[in-house]
């Protein structure tokens, strides 16, 4: 075989291995790693335009690339852990590998790098949200009068009600948020749920997530709420609330519907109602009342 054949068999396989960049999504971590002699730019907006222009060309290459979120602090750790160096491009690259395999990234497909950024931060959060709802639910221990692990039973019950509310509902494409006040902060879960052919087509990973979310807000008590809009072509879309109560669900009247959801979350502003759009109480989830106190 020749020098060509060679060349012509790495440049086949160089295009079947997949890479993860880590990005430096904001001008804050950007002057973190600056304090490395090792990290080559010295401006934020050269940088990205320079992963930029490596995404392009490695896309024209038929190369496939994701996007890691690379936080500095986790660098630090992740060194001082390992016993690296952390002024070296090695330690940089290990760490991009690690991340990439347990933290959030977004793939690469030709969109500009401003809507990857917000997207892959997007992603940072919703990961971050998940595991201090689990963590949360970890924390709950044993039930004092039966012994059952409090957080799974709240898992169960959330996924139970969950199920109901996407049966119950009326055909269309569903989009769903849980929001559960802190302290130390709101969580908030969203999930879609797609109809495809009167067939339910959802994220496996979205479920997880806002299934956890609720199930926080059943078991802890505090205030949350539970919202799905509904679209169906040639109609208009419908909303519909619940309120969370102790291991339940409380429906929204119509009003409180167009109240919940025309009030900005955070500022509590009214937000102008939107025209071409139903605020309505739920369909029954076959359920007497909000539902137990307690699992037992």
């Amino acid at each position: 075989m020749g020098h060509t054949d060679h060349r012509t068999l790495r440049r086949v396989l160089r295009r079947e291995i997949a890479g993860t960049i880590g990005l430096l999504t904001d001008e804050h971590d950007f002057r973190a790693m600056r304090r490395y002699r090792s990290f080559a730019f010295d401006d934020h907006a050269t940088y990205l335009e320079h992963v930029e222009a490596l995404l392009r060309t490695r896309a024209l290459q038929g190369s496939h690339t994701t996007l890691a979120l690379f936080d500095p602090d986790e660098y630090t750790e992740f060194c001082r852990k390992t016993g690296i160096d952390p002024d070296n491009r090695t330690s940089r690259t290990r760490f991009t590998a690690e991340i990439a395999a347990t933290g959030p990234t977004v793939l690469y497909e030709g969109q500009p790098l401003a809507d990857l950024l917000p997207a892959l931060v997007d992603e940072a959060v919703r990961q971050a949200t998940w595991e201090y709802a689990a963590a949360l639910l970890a924390r709950l221990g044993p039930c004092a009068s039966c012994g059952e692990d409090l957080g799974r039973a709240a898992f169960a019950r959330a996924s139970h009600l969950l199920a109901r509310i996407l049966d119950t509902a009326p055909p269309g494409d569903r989009h769903l948020v849980c929001s559960v006040s802190g302290p130390p902060e709101t969580l908030i879960a969203v999930l879609h749920a797609d109809d495809i052919a009167g067939r339910m087509d959802l994220d496996e990973t979205e479920a997880l997530e806002f299934t956890t979310v609720l199930a926080v807000g059943l078991a802890t008590e505090n205030p949350g709420g539970l919202v799905m809009r509904i679209s169906a072509p040639g109609t208009r879309d419908r909303v519909h609330g619940w309120r969370l109560r102790a291991y339940g669900l409380e429906p929204l009247t119509a009003g409180e519907v167009f109240d919940a959801y025309c009030t900005d979350a955070e500022t509590g502003d009214l937000i102008p109602p939107e025209s071409d759009v139903d605020y309505c109480e739920p369909p029954d989830l076959g359920e007497e009342g909000p539902g137990p106190a307690h699992p037992h």
